[in-house]
């Protein structure tokens, strides 16, 4: 049996004079007491077993009676007050197998939602343990370290390579290298120049600097972020037990009826008969057993649920709030394109960034070693590497001086470095600009790409019932607006900070029961405030896990949509059981009051009540709709394949994309020769990719997804994508007869070329979103 329905926070605690402790003896005393007498019975020995029974009952009143008294002195009354009367009850009329059995239930209840509010019961040990405890204080030429409750305002502190800012400052040495996602989730680094604010908890992700400390720790943004994790955990409301919830009008009207029937027949053995019928077992066993049943099925999609009660209201929640940023992001940018200059091929600028970089701790560096890894290009070793934080990388790859960062000093910008800086803009890319032997040689754009699954993700969000999805993330307006406007959001708020989120959760719960989703420690405080906390345990950091209610252990955002059906299943699922356990008892009721039911016979049919409620709860078990249909395993490892060949296949993306530029910049024998590239590209390797998830994936997906008519869209693309290659094939064929381009074979041949690098990234967006998303 489960735990109830529980508060999340604050905690129910234990009347005073107990022991903390109390449940599981309960609970080991009534099973005894039920196992024994059992185990008499059938040896034939009655009045022992009678016995037994009547003990464990009477070990159960007791505890009982003080759990009801200790409630009723708060104002609350539940399913422990008629599970007091039905223990009596049962002592009265000498049914000690009912009592014993209650006493048992009752127990077991007690005991394992006392086990769900330890668990649950955490506090933000990580958040604590990020903060640091010292500094290093410069006096004169000497640096020494001290206490952090001993920085005042002025001090002058050098924070070294790794470590945590530890107060609010401004940056005294030339320039800062900092990684701020601890607090905006934003995982680029950035740069504080020499005058610049910089707020505790990030860390130093360049060189050592000095910081001329403004704030004390108490005063600082790091220590405000504890204290708002600490006061959203505390304000929020606790959930009522659906059980106590029920028992508000199921109490009073068994009283009402015992007494009723008591007083007409002038029998108190039809009121106890009454009471017998009455006992809870359904308040006590329904809604625990469906929501441990969920609880059961969440785990197993990778969504571990802390208690019940997070569950109840993750079935309830109307309005999910999202963190950007290592939710609908990946958290890790990635090469979105590669352009090259003139003479250059985008392969070619890859795998310089690539070789200069190879070696290089830096995010950035990271994603383009790993995208030139991907297109399988050579990275030879470099020499002489030196690296400037917040400046770039230079060294020498094959006998050429590479830089690789930020913009130098060129004479003269070229016109192919206006077009990057303008796609950066529109896309809110970063740019790395690649320079060999001091000529500007290309540009790696890079990006942190939305998830695959998380369209899929806002989708089934909207199916099981959530009305409002809203993104909250500390990024910049243009690029959070455009992730908002490609998943469909009602609302996105950009540029905002711990203290900005917890209160756009608090404002959005005065709407309806909120769900906050992040992974980040910066989302920890909204992650408490919010009725349901959700955070992204595979990659994300411990503060958010602790101060979550849910974690999702798989790297997946579509595992939220998937545990809100499981959860609106099983809370529907509770309330079925529950309220169909109450309408038989309630019939038993009415004939136990009529003279129909005497006790004896009422306990056996209260005990065929509680298998019926048990049997229906634990249909919450059962595997039910999510947002993922069921996949064959043929059909998956083609998913993993083809998904493994998306990647693989962005240098050809990129290759069709060049040549169409080179058209445009000079029509000449260079353009034709990248145009030749990138149809051969195409001939040998994009199109036979396409050919085979015609052939291989779709039929396959297609029994998953409903017939064939699912993957009818994607066809008509692979077709276009055909049609746009053999057209490009034609225009080939005329140059190759006529020794060249002729001019009106331009534009049509420059459409075809962004014609169809534009329908192969939304084809490859479809595929990814609609397709690979679904395997595991």
């Amino acid at each position: 049996m489960a735990a109830p329905l529980s508060a999340t926070r604050p905690r129910r605690r234990a009347p005073k004079g107990f022991a903390p402790r109390v449940e599981p003896v309960l609970l080991l005393v009534t099973a005894v007491a039920v196992a024994a007498g059992g185990i008499s019975w059938l040896t034939g020995s009655e009045g022992l077993a009678d016995l037994l029974w009547g003990l464990g009952t009477l070990a159960a009143v007791v505890p009982a009676v003080v759990w009801v008294l200790a409630a009723l002195r708060h104002g609350h009354t539940g399913v422990d007050l008629i599970a007091v009367l039905a223990l009596g009850g049962t002592l009265a009329v000498g049914e000690y197998l009912a009592g014993a059995l209650i006493g048992l239930m009752l127990a077991s209840g007690r005991t394992l939602e006392a086990a769900a509010q330890r668990r649950a019961a955490r506090d933000l040990r990580s958040l604590l343990e990020h903060a640091p405890h010292s500094a290093r204080r410069r006096t004169g030429t000497a640096v020494e370290t001290v206490p952090l409750d001993d920085v005042v305002a002025d001090d002058l502190l050098v924070v070294g390579p790794g470590e945590v800012v530890p107060v609010d400052g401004a940056v005294e040495s030339s320039a800062a290298v900092l990684d701020e996602s601890v607090l905006t989730g934003e995982p680029l680094h950035v740069e504080r120049a020499r005058g610049e604010a910089v707020r505790s908890g990030v860390v130093n992700a360049g060189g050592a600097f000095d910081l001329r400390a403004f704030a004390t720790a108490r005063d600082s943004t790091y220590a405000g972020i504890v204290r708002l994790a600490r006061q959203a955990g505390a304000e929020s409301a606790p959930v009522v037990r659906l059980a106590d919830r029920y028992a508000a009008w199921f109490l009073p009207l068994s009283l009402a009826v015992a007494g009723l029937a008591w007083l007409v027949s002038g029998s108190a053995v039809r009121a106890v008969a009454v009471l017998v019928v009455a006992t809870p077992c359904p308040l006590l066993l329904a809604a625990p057993v469906a929501v441990v049943s969920g609880l059961s099925r969440a785990s197993r999609l990778g969504v571990v649920v802390r208690d019940g009660g997070a569950l109840e209201n993750l079935g309830r929640a109307r309005t999910v709030l999202l963190d950007k940023t290592g939710t609908l992001t990946r958290g890790r940018p990635r090469v979105l394109d590669v352009t090259a200059a003139p003479g250059r091929t985008p392969a070619e600028v890859l795998r310089l960034a690539a070789c200069v970089d190879r070696y290089s701790p830096h995010v950035l560096a990271r994603a383009i070693v790993e995208a030139a890894r991907v297109r399988g290009l050579e990275l030879s070793d470099p020499a002489d590497v030196t690296e400037e934080p917040g400046r770039g990388a230079t060294g020498t790859v094959d006998g050429h001086r590479v830089r690789l960062g930020r913009a130098g000093a060129w004479g003269s910008r070229p016109s192919w470095a206006g077009a990057v800086d303008n796609r950066a803009l529109i896309e809110g890319a970063a740019v790395a600009w690649l320079t060999v032997d001091d000529e500007p040689a290309g540009a790696v754009l890079l990006r942190d790409p939305l998830r695959h699954d998380a369209p899929r993700t806002v989708r089934s969000l909207r199916t099981a019932g959530i009305q409002r999805v809203v993104m909250l993330t500390g990024d910049r307006r243009a690029p959070a607006q455009e992730v908002g406007a490609l998943l469909g959001l009602d609302d996105v708020r950009s540029g905002l900070g711990p203290a900005d989120k917890v209160a756009a959760v608090r404002a959005e719960r005065q709407r309806a029961v909120t769900v906050m989703v992040g992974d980040g420690v910066n989302d920890a405080p909204a992650l408490a405030a919010a009725d349901v906390g959700v955070a992204m345990g595979a990659r994300g950091s411990t503060a958010s896990s602790e101060a979550a209610d849910i974690v999702l252990t798989a790297d997946r955002v579509d595992r939220l949509a998937d545990a809100v059906f499981v959860a609106v299943r099983a809370r529907r699922i509770a309330v079925q059981s529950a309220l169909g356990g109450m309408l038989l008892s309630l019939a038993a009721m009415a004939a136990a009051a009529a003279g129909l039911l005497p006790p004896v016979i009422g306990a056996v049919l209260q005990e065929g009540i509680d298998v019926v409620v048990i049997l229906n709860a634990l249909r919450a078990l059962r595997t039910d709709r999510t947002g993922r249909p069921a996949l064959s395993p043929d059909a998956e490892a083609l998913i993993h394949r083809f998904s493994a060949e998306h990647d693989d296949l962005q240098d050809v993306l990129a290759a069709v994309r060049d040549a169409a530029d080179r058209l445009s910049e000079s029509p000449g024998p260079r353009a034709l020769a990248a145009v030749r590239e990138a149809h051969r590209l195409l001939t040998e390797r994009l199109l036979p990719h396409e050919y085979a998830e015609e052939h291989r994936l779709y039929p396959a997906l297609a029994p998953a997804l409903g017939g064939p008519e699912a993957t009818a869209t994607m066809s008509r693309a692979h077709a276009e994508i055909d049609r746009l290659s053999r057209r490009i094939a034609t225009h080939l064929e005329l140059a190759r007869a006529a020794g060249g381009l002729a001019p009106e074979q331009l534009d049509d041949l420059r459409a075809c070329l962004y014609g169809l690098n534009t329908v192969l990234r939304l084809h490859f967006a479809q595929e990814e979103e609609s397709y690979f998303s679904l395997a595991p």
